[in-house]
This record gives structure tokens, C-alpha cells and sequence, in this order.
């Protein structure tokens, strides 16, 4: 692993947000990726207590430059869920002057759910690639399980959000999700992620909180059928 690559992944209501109940039942994996020489670091999906996240980077010695969103449910970017105000990208913008970048197709998504102005946001297509500090961080569109979900590939460490998860992936009968659009991010998106890279996913849905695509690609059952017409038997 390059020495200068920073790296951290947090999970909710156990690393941060240790009073929140919501946060404790999600089980929402929150990462940070940076470059140890320069100082820089930027949050994926900081939602529920974004304060407490920023100071967890601080802590590190690093300073937050900047925030990446996987997709605009409000437990990845905070808004209103099950009742109640989730904390996410609004209530960091209030103390840090940083970028969000999203995927183009989930900037109307985002602004709505979080009352973020599409002014705080940048919008992205599939392969472009932001820099944090001397790291290269390449954005892939996986669209299926919300119409702007992306993956972070980043140093062989693949942030996939609620796209593929190491046993699963993202549902699909959800307002904006597509099946059809998920099959071909699971069968086509992905298929340029190499066997070695790393997976971490948005949620800790399984006893392990990482995996290399090659178990996932052997173990994981969303990838097993062979067709599109065996996909929607399964999981349409």
C-alpha cells in the first residue's frame, strides 16, 4: 500500500455516534481517504454525527478538503428518515467550506432530501477523477439501486456504498432504484474492477467488514446468475 495513502472507515453507533439509535440499527460505514503528506482528506458519506467525523480526521493529524456522496438516502447524507432529522452534509457545510461531489444524475435527489443548494454540490460522470492531495480517487456511476449511486475506487479500495455490499447489494424497490440498470452495474459497471481490489461497503451487513472482489465474485449470490433473464427471476 502506498505509505501516503490515509485511510479510515468508521462504523455508526459504535466510532461515532454512539447515542444515536438510529445509528446503532443502520450500521452505516462512513470512510475517509486523504494523502498523509499533504494533509488532505476527504468524507464519504458522513452522516449522523458529520461533527464528530471531522474531528476523528482532525485527530489523525488531517484536515477535511472535501465530501463525497455514494447516493442522497438520507442515512449517507442526512435528511429526514423514519420520523426524524438525520445530521449529515447540510449541518458540515454550516462549519467547513468544502465541495460535495456527486454523481450528475443524483444532484436533484440530494439537493431534496438534504436542502443542500445545488451550488454546494459538483456534479460528476462516470470515470472522472478528483485529486486529494497526490491521490488519484476515480468516480464509477453504478446506477440501480438510486439513479446517481457511484463507487469510489481509490488505491485498490473500492467504497461501493449500497451498490454491492460483500453478501448482496443494494434493494431495488425503492424510490429512483431500477433493476434492470442494477443488473448491468453488477454484471457490466463493476466487471473493471479487478479480482485484488478491496471492497468496503456502505452498511456492515455481514461478519466482515471487508473483501477482496475475488470472494465476492465467488460468494456473493446477487453475482452468481449468468444472464439477465436469470437476474430478474431472482431479484426483479
Amino acid at each position: 500500500m502506498n505509505s501516503r495513502f490515509y485511510f479510515r472507515q468508521w462504523l455508526s453507533g459504535r466510532d461515532f455516534a454512539r447515542n444515536d439509535p438510529s445509528a446503532r440499527q443502520m450500521l452505516n460505514l462512513v470512510y475517509a481517504v486523504g494523502d498523509r503528506e499533504t494533509g488532505e482528506a476527504m468524507l464519504v458519506d458522513p452522516a449522523y454525527r458529520p461533527d464528530e467525523l471531522v474531528s476523528l480526521v482532525r485527530a489523525d493529524g488531517m484536515e477535511v478538503t472535501g465530501v463525497l456522496a455514494s447516493h442522497y438516502h438520507p442515512d449517507h447524507v442526512g435528511g429526514e428518515a423514519f420520523g426524524a432529522d438525520i445530521p449529515g452534509i447540510r449541518q458540515l457545510l454550516e462549519t467547513l467550506d468544502v465541495p460535495v461531489h456527486v454523481q450528475r444524475d443524483e444532484v436533484e435527489w440530494v439537493t431534496r432530501t438534504t436542502g443542500v443548494g445545488v451550488d454546494s454540490l459538483v456534479a460528476h460522470e462516470s470515470g472522472d477523477v478528483l485529486r486529494v492531495g497526490g491521490m488519484d480517487v476515480t468516480l464509477i456511476h453504478t446506477p440501480g439501486h438510486t439513479p446517481g449511486s457511484q463507487c469510489v475506487l481509490v488505491e485498490q479500495h473500492l467504497l461501493s456504498g449500497d451498490t454491492l455490499f460483500i453478501d448482496g447489494c443494494g434493494r431495488t424497490d425503492l424510490p429512483g432504484s431500477d433493476p434492470e440498470e442494477m443488473y448491468v452495474t453488477l454484471s457490466q459497471r463493476l466487471s473493471q474492477v479487478g479480482d485484488d481490489v478491496v471492497l468496503f461497503p456502505g452498511h456492515l451487513y455481514s461478519s466482515e467488514a471487508s473483501a477482496n472482489m475475488a470472494s465476492v465474485r465467488e460468494f456473493n449470490f446477487v453475482l452468481a446468475p449468468c444472464s439477465r433473464e436469470q437476474w430478474f427471476a431472482l431479484f426483479a
